[in-house]
């Protein structure tokens, strides 16, 4: 029985996971798990690569030890990238994409043309706003190769070069209908055309044997060169990590709602062109690539993190599951955030965050540990729907369900809540579906299956999704998620104007004109926070003028045009 290898690397936590797959069903199992930290050195934030790839070979030779490998391989975060010389050498340690090094940059297009053409929303971290960034340093000069986080990995195990399109697509220099780099916006901006490999390679290509560790178990050593009769072999998987947990999503045919949910989430449609209208770009959307060229139209919101920073800031010794049984017997209907405001982006006492927000939005807060985390769960609840309805609006397609995996499949309260909040049916798992995508994808290349169809009905019959149904009485929910859009500042764009591309979009206030939030817990500032408060008209680029509501947050990002147009 084939056993693949799924390298799952996280910007938090990295894992090693096997899967075995008999030709019907997948059986998963997890070998190997280690954190990620970031390391802070004098001039910035940066990835411990190299510690990564100690941990992931550490954890492939766990595997190994237990019986030959077929194949590994590697997913990982988008946006962040490594220079490489020409013989494939680490230059520098990567940035992080949280390192404020590229904030305030201007270039020489304006971010609707470079929406039109890429598909990606511009923003700081963006791997083309941190190659504007090294603009003139001897680090870019001396680069010769530039390589994506997972391909990097897929490089050091490999010794092949290469860029998999669908973590190349978060890189915001790929044309997203072409599925090519964008040549001539590199050229425009100035970015040295010799860093983006000529030839991208679609999930489910083989990069080669594996090197340098033992893969094959009991059946023999490779050889030091990797190859060798039964060697195994290191594919390019899908490579962003969103790319292979959309793979897995149990579905059949036509347009598929789905929403990622771990401590951040992502939630939007997989569709089969991408849509780079200005509406969709000022709502907070990106089009990222997907396996079989699919095209992920999803917006990201805030996730699980509320009520991790929730049970760190409480410090009892109580599981999450224990904290959600609580919270499933507390009255519903109670107090509502936007999840997505600023005072709920950064780790901090969330508990006091989320207590000041209701008071200075006229709302008791909550009382007590169980109704803090039925607030939690429902806000994230409405902020689902919320981001499922824009993106149907905007891509003019219609979802009848919705697939909910990762951490948040777990939990059926959870779930129960987007499916009677969306008002449409849940379907819940795989939880583990990153890893899911990254074997299956390697039992395509490994010729087993032949589809995406076909990859997804494995994905059904080994991980059964299990069903919620709305609540038959809706009028509750109505009335609560007509609350929060007030709460969020968001009724002006869901009307039948509002939501067109004339709309009015509204910046986020710098804070609430009502009360600040703790002082360990004073707003974000650098790119993501506002420019003005409830009621003033900004400039937000050359093209653009936009009104500032009440609070709003991840919904309503404001787009201060990063790259005027001449």
């Amino acid at each position: 029985m084939p056993v693949y290898v799924a390298v799952d690397l996280g910007p938090e936590s990295g894992r090693v996971l096997t899967g075995e797959f008999d030709g019907e069903r997948l059986a998963v199992r997890e070998v190997h798990r280690f954190a990620n930290r970031p390391v802070r050195v004098l001039d910035g934030l940066y990835w411990d690569v190299l510690g990564l790839l100690t941990q992931a070979r550490g954890g492939i030779a766990l595997a190994a030890s237990r019986g030959r490998l077929t194949s590994v391989g590697v997913t990982a975060w988008g946006g962040d990238f490594a220079l490489l010389d020409r013989t494939g050498r680490l230059l520098a340690n990567p940035r992080h994409h949280l390192d404020p090094y590229t904030s305030g940059l201007t270039g020489l297009v304006s971010w609707q043309d470079h929406y039109e053409l890429t598909g990606v929303r511009p923003g700081p971290g963006t791997t083309a706003c941190q190659l504007l960034a090294h603009a003139g340093s001897p680090l870019l000069e001396a680069a010769d190769h530039l390589a994506m986080m997972p391909d990097l990995f897929t490089l050091w195990l490999s010794g092949e070069m290469l860029a998999e399109r669908t973590v190349a697509s978060t890189s915001q220099l790929l044309d997203a209908r072409t599925g090519r780099w964008a040549d001539s916006l590199i050229t425009r901006l100035g970015l040295p055309g010799h860093l983006f490999a000529p030839r991208l390679a679609e999930p489910g290509t083989v990069a080669g044997p594996l090197r340098g560790e033992s893969g094959s178990g009991g059946g023999g050593r490779i050889s030091r060169n990797g190859r060798g009769p039964g060697a195994t072999v290191v594919v390019a998987v899908a490579g962003h990590d969103a790319a292979s947990a959309a793979a897995a999503l149990p579905v059949s045919s036509g347009s598929v709602g789905h929403i990622s949910c771990g401590p951040r989430s992502l939630a939007g449609l997989e569709l089969d062109a991408p849509v780079t209208s200005r509406a969709a770009r000022l709502a907070g959307f990106t089009n990222e690539g997907g396996v079989m060229g699919t095209v992920r139209f999803t917006r990201a919101l805030n996730g699980l993190m509320l009520l991790q920073e929730c049970r760190r800031a409480w410090g009892v010794r109580v599981s999450y599951a224990d904290l959600v049984a609580e919270a499933a017997a507390a009255p519903a209907f109670g107090p509502l955030i936007d999840p997505g405001h600023p005072w709920f982006l950064e780790p901090g006492d969330m508990p006091a965050r989320i207590a000041a927000y209701c008071r200075s939005t006229g709302q008791a807060p909550p009382d007590g540990r169980a109704q803090t985390v039925r607030c939690v769960l429902e806000s994230l609840a409405c902020s689902y729907r919320w981001a499922l309805e824009q993106a149907e609006f905007l891509s003019d397609r219609r979802v009848e369900a919705v697939h909910l995996v990762g951490g948040g499949a777990a939990s059926a309260t959870l779930c129960g809540l987007v499916a009677d909040f969306a008002g449409r049916p849940v379907l819940a798992g795989p939880v583990e579906a990153t890893a899911v995508g990254n074997l299956l994808v390697q039992a395509m290349a490994d010729g087993r299956l032949g589809s995406l169809t076909e990859l997804r009905e494995v994905v059904r019959r080994s991980f059964r999704p299990r069903p919620f149904t709305p609540c038959a009485q809706r009028e509750p929910y109505e009335i609560a998620y007509s609350r929060y859009r007030r709460l969020a500042g968001i009724d002006r764009f869901w009307n039948g104007a509002g939501a067109g591309p004339d709309a009015v979009h509204r910046a986020r206030p710098a804070r609430h004109a009502a009360s600040a939030p703790p002082a360990e817990s004073a707003e974000p500032t650098g790119p993501a926070a506002s420019v003005g408060l409830a009621g003033d008209r900004v400039t937000a680029g050359a093209d653009e003028e936009v009104e500032v509501g009440t609070p709003v947050g991840l919904h309503h990002v404001v787009d201060v045009e990063a790259f005027p147009a001449p």
